[in-house]
């Protein structure tokens, strides 16, 4: 039973998900799954012990009988060597609601109350922080396409005619109709015409606008600060040994 926890879902008593087992701890006498831990908070940060106690299985679901955020707000236990003091133990115990003294097996070991399922190597999970980049469209401005009157001065050259007298003299020959002229005073009018320059205005549709809407994809630089976990091994034996 216990190789079949590792990676459960557990849920609470509501039916509410509160994540994947991580680590199966057995009572030290009975060898019985007594609790099981999940993570919790914000990126999955915190590792939370949740109870076995009137807890069932159902697949590979384990519905406990604690709520969701009971176990969120669980005081954090940071197990030395895999194991819990009668202390820390005690201290679940009380948060939860459950009486200490009822549980079977778990006062049986002095150096405390349980062992974790894999006793033959002490494991730790380290994380990290990543950054997620997406996008969203954000309205930037809007732009309107109108038209307005400007006035402007235009010079155009325009050819125009006019009229002019012209004299031509022709000479008569001597002895032609001679004595027909009488000497006076004459008059002849001839009317003279020019032409002069009209303007007048039309409109007339010279061109097409239209605006239109398109997609330019760019390349943009985004940064964030990130943390992450990192493991080191201290070992105190060796720390001894090396001291004079």
């Amino acid at each position: 039973m216990v190789q079949q926890l590792f990676g459960d879902e557990v849920y609470d008593r509501h039916g509410d998900k509160i994540g994947k087992v991580g680590q199966v701890y057995l009572d030290d006498q009975t060898g019985q799954p007594v609790w099981v831990t999940v993570r919790t908070g914000l990126f999955g940060m915190k590792e939370s012990f949740v109870p076995l106690n009137q807890a069932h299985v159902d697949g590979d679901a384990v519905h406990v009988h604690v709520s969701k955020d009971q176990v969120k707000d669980a005081p954090r236990m940071d197990v030395d060597g895999g194991h819990m003091s009668r202390a820390e133990e005690r201290q679940l115990y009380s948060y939860y609601g459950i009486e200490y003294a009822a549980l079977p097996g778990q006062r049986q070991s002095e150096r405390g109350g349980q062992r974790p399922a894999r006793d033959d190597a002490t494991e730790m999970t380290r994380s990290e922080e990543r950054l997620r980049v997406g996008t969203e469209q954000v309205e930037t401005g809007k732009v309107r396409l109108r038209k307005h009157v400007v006035t402007e001065q235009q010079q155009v050259s325009v050819p125009v005619r006019h009229e002019e007298v012209r004299l031509e003299r022709e000479p008569i020959a001597e002895g032609a109709a001679r004595g027909t002229e009488r000497i006076g005073e004459a008059e002849q009018e001839v009317t003279l015409h020019a032409e002069k320059p009209v303007v007048s205005k039309e409109t007339v549709p010279v061109e097409r606008v239209r605006m239109s809407k398109e997609t330019v994809t760019e390349q943009q630089r985004v940064a964030g600060e990130v943390r992450k976990e990192e493991i080191d091994v201290d070992d105190a034996s060796k720390r001894r040994r090396n001291t004079p």
